[in-house]
């Protein structure tokens, strides 16, 4: 009996621990890991959140951006780093799919890190170069069809949302676009400006000004209907092709062992940030959709995504070379 009173006061402590250090949390600096390159779609957003979140807090939040690899390295120094608070991760779709292709224990999103909750998603743009030539879904399928293995799609490497997408894009219309992978995301829109590589699927905030000033023709979006950024662009579905739907989404996490008490004032104070009017009015116009939901909700939706694309990666053996 008296271990099991001894243990049980030890476990009160601990619970008063985690409380008293989540009221006065966070102290300090707090950064977040960024796995992408600055000015990129999801660095954007991280950015957003840092000045909102360092606001609230009095604290500053520093952006640390570690691209590479698919994502895979600011994943990993995110998972090595001290679970207190103190260092967050900005994981996104591209993290869940290289733990479909790798399986690699050191930085799954839902085992060596906790997920806090979804920051914004946002349906992907196909997009072309104009001397393609070609002005809608139509006649993109039409010259692909006539000219196999001509067509080019950038991708962002291997496990990308990009090559899954585009991959699964060629499956279901039964074409052999070849794909260009790039090293990190968002570092294909000079080429496909330039008309070194065709095609690419990238974030409405990314292209939309392009689109607008005519360096890009848009096809068509990803998602189930229309964007605000983009009203005149049909979704694939309605442009001719279906059953081909692609989000790029983005979330906070923490390492493993970070006290709850801790992730659930992080959850709150960031779903006051994403779900604010401004913020909110400001996603929506943008082509997001904000999240701000309960790390049970995002752990789900991770694994939904996960089993989504890993039958695309299965079906067309997709492997890391």
């Amino acid at each position: 009996m008296t271990h099991l009173k001894n243990f049980c006061i030890s476990l009160l402590v601990a619970a008063a621990s985690w409380s008293a250090g989540a009221q006065t949390y966070p102290n300090k600096p707090v950064h977040l890991i960024e796995p992408a390159g600055p000015g990129s779609a999801v660095d954007v957003f991280a950015r957003k959140l840092s000045i909102s979140l360092g606001d609230k807090w009095g604290q500053t939040v520093i952006v640390d951006n570690k691209p590479g690899a698919n994502s895979a390295i600011g994943a990993r120094e995110a998972a090595r780093a001290a679970p207190d608070g103190y260092t967050l991760f900005h994981g996104n779709i591209n993290n869940s799919l290289n733990d479909v292709l790798l399986n690699d224990a050191c930085c799954k999103l839902t085992e060596a890190m906790i997920p806090v909750t979804l920051l914004t998603s946002t349906a992907l743009v196909m997009v072309v170069n104009p001397g393609l030539g070609v002005k809608n879904w139509k006649e993109y399928l039409a010259l692909a069809k006539s000219q196999p293995q001509a067509l080019t799609f950038a991708s962002g490497g291997t496990g990308s949302i990009t090559q899954v997408l585009g991959t699964k894009l060629n499956m279901v219309a039964g074409l052999s676009v070849r794909e260009i992978p790039y090293k990190a995301i968002g570092a294909e829109l000079p080429d496909v400006i330039a008309g070194h590589v065709k095609t690419a699927y990238l974030a409405p905030v990314v292209v939309a000004q392009h689109i607008r000033s005519g360096k890009l023709i848009a096809l068509g979006v990803a998602g189930s209907r229309r964007i605000p950024i983009l009203p005149e662009v049909p979704t694939l579905a309605e442009a001719g092709l279906s059953d081909v739907e692609a989000a790029g989404w983005n979330g906070i996490f923490a390492p493993a062992g970070t006290p709850r008490a801790i992730v659930q004032k992080l959850q709150a104070d960031i779903a006051s940030v994403v779900q604010a009017p401004a913020f909110k009015a400001e996603a929506i116009e943008l082509g997001y959709e904000p999240g701000g939901g309960t790390p049970e909700e995002f752990t789900g939706f991770i694994k939904s995504e996960m089993n989504k694309w890993g039958r695309v990666i299965k079906d067309a053996k997709i492997k890391v070379e």
